[in-house]
């Protein structure tokens, strides 16, 4: 089990896992079995019950690695498909005897499916009270938006994202499914604190964990809020650059590269004492004048001596990089941080999760296999189960 994102991911009493390490060792939440209906980007990692024939609607988001959907390869490997019709008698009952032997139910359904499907908590709990059973929602189970679909835009919007992103032109999102990825995280988090939550509860009670995404959101908005405190005005969408802080984002370099560059200082002296400039509350009234400054000292230099003279100076700095300079990071090389996984579409790259290495006598494994096919798994976990295609 890792944090955000979307599937079902199975773990039976034998790991199947890839490791990293030539020899390896198991990893913390091996034996814990999490079943998870969810389409898209907002559950966390887990076995995915999923339509048959198409599946989750985000393996046709795009074909960009190697006809595969980009969202899905990112959110879905170490899972174990399973694809069942869950309106139908048949799939139903596998589905309630798979979670006879699961410690943790995600479902991120749209508003009401779980409950008429009769998977709710208070539905599961009497034949399961040790179910851990996690709802993620748009908005939650009550209050006036509980019925509303949500997606991430959408969320962004709802949770103020919207205000204080872009340059003010137009309102501009977050270039990642931030609203989805802040709900997998909250799920996550409070899954992991009902496990441990139930190891020392000697009834083993299982727990109802209700996520929303719009307060999950919310919370990751706390500077802005805070800033508007007493109807305060609020902060303005500034770019990359800081609605409080100020020398802070990005300058361009005379070789046409951008690089961005946190609490810049220029050494020239005059400046240091120039009343325009001498603290950060007049630094802020002032930052065209002083981006000008910025600017006509960087116009000069190429990206890496501008670099080198920040480094040199102790200056907080960094490249701004296309995806392309993410891919090639020498940081990320230098740390061996990438490795591969298998897809139904061949071997891609993978990053391996914050946290974990590759290996050592001090540290576990992580887990990286395969982005499973649609149904991929269902055969075997059937059979496990004690069942059959026709059972």
């Amino acid at each position: 089990m890792r944090p955000p994102l979307s599937s079902v991911c199975y773990s039976l009493p034998s790991i199947r896992y890839a490791s990293t390490a030539a020899s390896p060792k198991a990893v913390p939440l091996a034996g814990i079995t999490v079943v998870s209906l969810e389409q898209a980007i907002a559950a966390p990692f887990f076995i995915k019950v999923e339509r048959p024939g198409v599946g989750d609607f985000a393996r046709n988001h795009d074909t960009r690695v190697n006809g595969l959907a980009s969202h899905f390869v990112w959110t879905n490997r170490s899972k174990e498909s399973l694809a069942l019709v869950l309106k139908q008698p048949r799939d139903h009952r596998v589905l309630m005897r798979l979670l006879g032997r699961a410690d943790v139910l995600v479902q991120n359904l749209a508003p009401g499916a779980s409950a008429r499907l009769g998977l709710s908590y208070a539905d599961l709990q009497p034949a399961h009270p040790s179910l851990i059973v996690c709802n993620i929602s748009g908005y939650g189970p009550d209050g006036p938006y509980r019925d509303k679909k949500a997606y991430d835009l959408l969320i962004q919007g709802e949770a103020g994202m919207l205000s204080v992103t872009g340059t003010g032109q137009e309102p501009a999102k977050v270039g990642i499914s931030i609203a989805d990825i802040a709900a997998g995280s909250y799920a996550y988090s409070n899954i992991l604190a009902a496990l441990y939550q139930r190891e020392r509860d000697p009834q083993r009670s299982g727990r109802n964990i209700d996520i929303s995404m719009l307060e999950s959101m919310v919370e990751w908005m706390g500077f802005p809020m805070y800033y508007t405190y007493n109807n305060a005005p609020g902060p303005t969408p500034a770019g990359a650059s800081h609605a409080a802080i100020y020398p802070y984002g990005p300058f361009e370099a005379g070789d046409g590269k951008s690089a961005k560059f946190c609490d810049v200082v220029l050494g020239n002296a005059s400046l240091a004492s120039d009343r325009r400039f001498v603290n950060n509350s007049v630094r802020s009234k002032n930052r065209e004048k002083l981006k000008r400054i910025i600017c006509d000292v960087f116009s000069g230099l190429s990206a890496e001596q501008a670099i080198a003279r920040l480094d040199e100076a102790g200056i907080a700095n960094a490249s701004v990089n296309d995806m392309q300079g993410v891919w090639d990071h020498p940081q990320l090389k230098a740390r061996r941080r990438w490795t591969d996984v298998t897809t139904p579409a061949g071997s891609v790259p993978a990053l391996l999760p914050p946290g974990m290495t590759d290996g050592g006598d001090d540290t576990y494994d992580a887990r990286m296999d395969a982005v499973p096919d649609v149904g991929e798994h269902k055969e075997a976990i059937l059979a496990e189960l004690g069942l059959d295609e026709e059972s």
